[in-house]
C-alpha cells in the first residue's frame, strides 16, 4: 500500500519533462545558497547565532510579545491578538467593515494561507488581490502556492501566457518573461491605486523597538502600504527577535538562504503609521503554544520561511508541491502538519530520504530531518503504520535473528537472477517501479572470508 504523498507524487512525475525540469529549476537556487554562504567566513557562526537566538526569544516568549506590544502601541501601532485562524480572520473583517471597504491588496502571506483568509473575505464580499506576482499567477490559476518563497515554480511562462491572455488580455503567444512582467506590473498598478486597504505578513518583529519589517524582491508590499491609509499586518507570535542587532543576524540569513540573494531587494521596517494613516498588527497563535510545549518538536518555531529546505529536497524537487497533503510542502510542511493534525497528515512522513541535506542548510539550524525520523516511529501510536511495512518489519527480525534463516533467505534470493522479468517487475514490486533490481552476488562476503578467498588491509599489507 502506497502512502497518500506517494499516490499524489505518481501523478506528478507522469510528465517527466516537468518533473526534470522542476528538479532542476529548484536545485540551481539551492546551488545559488551555496555560493554565497560560501563568500562569507562567519556563515556557520550566523547560523548558531540564529539558533540560540531562536531558542532564547520563544523560551521567553510572554517577556518578548508583551514588550511587543507596550512598545507598539507606544509608537501608534494598533495590537491584536488572535488564538486561532477563526479569530484571526474575524479581525481582519472588522477593520475592514469599520472602513467600508471593499478592495484589498496583498503581498505574500504564508500565515493567511494557513488561515484561508482570501476564502473568507471573498464570500464576504472583499475584492482580494494577491499583488506578489507568482501569487498573482496562483490566484488566477485558483491553486494555492506550491513553495513558499518560489509560488509558482511548478508554472511554465506559456502556462502563465495563456492565463494572462484569460484574465488581462494580453498575446496569448508571446511567453517572453520581460513582456509578461510588464502586463502584470501595469494590472496591479491598477489595483494598487484602487485599494481600500493593504495586507502583509510578517518577517521579523522587533520587540524592544515595536516595530516589523517585512521582505519582498519586487516592491509590492511598500507599493500597498504606500497607497492605501489600513495596513494590516498578520504575524505568526514566533516571529519576534530582540532588537535589531538579533535583526542584522536573520537578515543575513533569510535572502541568502532563500534565493542565494545577499539581501531581497526591499526590506521594508514599519515602527510608526505616516499622518492620517492606521497600522494594525494581529499576534496570531494558531497551535503555536502547543508546539511550544513539544520538546521534540518545538524547534520548528525556529523557522524563518526561506523555504531552504525544500530547494535541497530530493523528494520535493522531484515531486512537486501539490504531493503533499499540507499547503506547505517539503522538510518543513512534513513537521508542521503532523504537529497540526498527525492522523490527516501522517502519509506525508513518507516523502524522506533522510539524507538530512535540510538541517543541514537550515539558516537557523532546525534537525527537520531528526524530527520526521521521530515522527515515522510515532506512526504505529497514532494507528497510521503501513500493515504491510509492520509484517515486512517483523518477517526481518525473525530472519536476522536467525543465522540460518538468515543464509538460507540470501541463497533463496539468488533466484531472482534467474526468473523471467515478468515474474520480478510485476504490481507486488515497488522498488521496480522505475529502478532495476539488484544481481544477488553468487557468493557472500562471509562465504568468501571462510575461504580465504579476502583478507583484511593488515594481512595484505604484511604479505
Amino acid at each position: 500500500m502506497m502512502s497518500s504523498h506517494a499516490k499524489a507524487a505518481a501523478q506528478f512525475i507522469k510528465n517527466t519533462e516537468r518533473t526534470a525540469w522542476h528538479d532542476q529549476a529548484l536545485f540551481f537556487v539551492r546551488q545559488k545558497r551555496d555560493n554565497v554562504a560560501k563568500n562569507i567566513d562567519e556563515w556557520e557562526v550566523l547560523r548558531t547565532k540564529a539558533s540560540q537566538i531562536k531558542e532564547h526569544t520563544v523560551s521567553n516568549l510572554e517577556h518578548y510579545l508583551t514588550t511587543f506590544e507596550k512598545n507598539a502601541k507606544a509608537n501608534g501601532i494598533q495590537v491584536h491578538w488572535a488564538s486561532d485562524a477563526d479569530e484571526h480572520n474575524k479581525i481582519v473583517a472588522e477593520i475592514i467593515e469599520n472602513h467600508k471597504a471593499k478592495k484589498l491588496v496583498k503581498s505574500k502571506s504564508m500565515l493567511t494561507e494557513e488561515c484561508e483568509l482570501n476564502h473568507f473575505l471573498e464570500e464576504n464580499g472583499t475584492e482580494v488581490v494577491e499583488t506578489d506576482l507568482g501569487e498573482r499567477i496562483m490566484q488566477f490559476l485558483k491553486l494555492p502556492p506550491s513553495h513558499i518563497v518560489l509560488p509558482a515554480i511548478h508554472v511554465k511562462r506559456q502556462e502563465v501566457a495563456e492565463i494572462f491572455n484569460k484574465e488581462i488580455h494580453t498575446d496569448a503567444n508571446n511567453s517572453d518573461p520581460a513582456y509578461l512582467t510588464q502586463a502584470a506590473r501595469m494590472h496591479l498598478r491598477e489595483k494598487f491605486i484602487e485599494a481600500d486597504i493593504s495586507m502583509t505578513g510578517v518577517n521579523f518583529a522587533v520587540a524592544e523597538e515595536g516595530a516589523f519589517v517585512v521582505c519582498t524582491n519586487e516592491g509590492n508590499a511598500d507599493m500597498g502600504t504606500s497607497f492605501a491609509n489600513v495596513h494590516i499586518a498578520s504575524m505568526g507570535i514566533e516571529k519576534l527577535v530582540p532588537n535589531y542587532e538579533s535583526l542584522g543576524i536573520f537578515t543575513r540569513l533569510l535572502a541568502r538562504s532563500a534565493t542565494g540573494q545577499p539581501i531581497t531587494t526591499y526590506t521594508a521596517h514599519y515602527k510608526k503609521p505616516a499622518k492620517g494613516k492606521e497600522i494594525h498588527i494581529i499576534l496570531v497563535d494558531n497551535n503555536r503554544t502547543e508546539i511550544l510545549k513539544d520538546k521534540d518538536h518545538s524547534n520548528m518555531l525556529k523557522c524563518i520561511r526561506c523555504g531552504a529546505c525544500m530547494n535541497t529536497c530530493p523528494v520535493y524537487r522531484r515531486t512537486g508541491g501539490y504531493s503533499y497533503s499540507y499547503f506547505i510542502p517539503g522538510p518543513l510542511g512534513i513537521n508542521l502538519s503532523m504537529l497540526k493534525e498527525p492522523k490527516k497528515h501522517s502519509g506525508n512522513v513518507s516523502a524522506c530520504s533522510l539524507c538530512y541535506s535540510c538541517s543541514n542548510v537550515c539558516p537557523a539550524k532546525i534537525d527537520l530531518a531528526e524530527q520526521i525520523y521521530k515522527w515515522r516511529q510515532d506512526l504505529d501510536k497514532y494507528g497510521e503504520a503501513d500493515p504491510m511495512k509492520k509484517m515486512v518489519v517483523k518477517g526481518m527480525k525473525k530472519v536476522m535473528g536467525s543465522p540460518g534463516l538468515f543464509y538460507a533467505a540470501i541463497k533463496s534470493g539468488r533466484l531472482i537472477n534467474h526468473m523471467p522479468r515478468f515474474m520480478v517487475y510485476n504490481g507486488l514490486n515497488d522498488w521496480g517501479k522505475g529502478r532495476e533490481m539488484p544481481v544477488i552476488a553468487l557468493k557472500t562476503f562471509n562465504e568468501m572470508w571462510k575461504k580465504g578467498e579476502v583478507r583484511s588491509n593488515e594481512s595484505s599489507k604484511n604479505k
